[in-house]
């Protein structure tokens, strides 16, 4: 039997909807869908120190600062146990080398499986696209003699998008939108983001398709002025960004947007969806689907995924 440990949350999810779980040694700490994956060894953990939420206090001002004192200082953000890594002996780790913040540093990891006898396989999982997502899955897929439940798992996925972008077809508008992927400092969303913005029938005014998303100044987001704003911070649920959310009425004239004026800021489970590429980033499509033409997608949100602030501040969960 094939062993495998996975370094990311969004690989561990390839591993259940392919069926793998026996085979599945070891999790990263972060691991915690579908449920059960929780209950797996985790073999990493957070090197940045927790912080207690605080109405006064913007936490993801603390965390950026923690997470570039770290990178800076160490070069990674997590523990790797090597102890259990010795002790499950892998045949194949799942990670990858696209983003520091995300998962162990690859090199840290090629270093400590190159201690092993036999030496496991690295698969470096790093997609920019949606199709690269696709191709991630068939890729698990292919090395754990799961061909065919991939290639049929991916079918599924693309015929979901396909119904999407079909009911697009009769939206009456093409809304603007600025995605955040963090809000203090600011950060746009790139890779794969802007494209399922598109699928969904929306317009990412600020974008970076298929590149690092970036911090950016706020007067491009004042100059963006979008129709509707998603806030979809790497690692927060949306009950955590809705609490961190006070800090962008600070910045000048929040109020004045057209998405504030109108009440659409929707805040995201980004930590669940768009952060994580992997099966759910079809949930991710129509949920911003749902967000854009709610005409058109009038099924319910998946639970916790999205806090509608919608009027005069006034929340309410859809």
């Amino acid at each position: 039997m094939t062993r495998i440990v996975s370094l990311l949350p969004s690989s561990t999810e390839i591993v259940y909807a392919l069926g793998l779980e026996c085979q599945l040694v070891a999790v990263t700490h972060e691991c915690d869908y579908p449920a059960a994956a929780i209950q797996k060894p985790h073999i990493t953990r957070s090197l940045i120190p927790s912080t207690a939420d605080s109405a006064e206090t913007a936490q993801s001002a603390i965390i950026d600062r923690h997470v570039r004192e770290q990178l800076h200082n160490e070069g990674t953000l997590y523990k790797l146990d090597l102890e259990l890594l010795k002790q499950t002996n892998p045949d194949i780790i799942l990670t990858q080398k696209l983003c520091d913040v995300c998962a162990v540093s690859y090199d840290n990891i090629a270093r400590a499986a190159h201690t092993l006898d036999p030496v496991p396989q690295l698969i470096n999982l790093e997609p920019n696209r949606l199709e690269d997502i696709y191709q991630n899955i068939l890729q698990v897929g292919e090395i754990t003699n799961k061909k065919a439940e991939a290639e049929i798992f991916v079918a599924g996925l693309r015929r979901r998008v396909e119904n999407v972008v079909d009911r697009v077809k009769n939206a009456r508008w093409e809304p603007t939108i600025v995605c955040l992927e963090w809000m203090e400092p600011l950060f746009c969303a790139g890779h794969w983001i802007p494209e399922l913005v598109q699928i969904a029938g929306g317009n990412d005014k600020l974008g970076r398709l298929g590149k690092d998303s970036e911090r950016i100044e706020w007067e491009r987001v004042m100059n963006a002025d979008p129709d509707i704003i998603v806030v979809m911070c790497c690692g927060f649920s949306a009950g955590r960004t809705l609490r961190e959310s006070p800090v962008l009425q600070k910045y000048p004239h929040w109020h004045d947007l057209k998405a504030v004026r109108s009440g659409h800021i929707y805040y995201t489970d980004g930590n669940s969806y768009f952060s994580r590429p992997g099966p759910r980033i079809v949930d991710s499509i129509e949920i911003l689907a749902k967000i854009f033409h709610p005409d058109l997608f009038p099924e319910p949100f998946p639970k916790d995924a999205v806090i509608h602030l919608a009027g005069t501040y006034q929340l309410t969960e859809d």
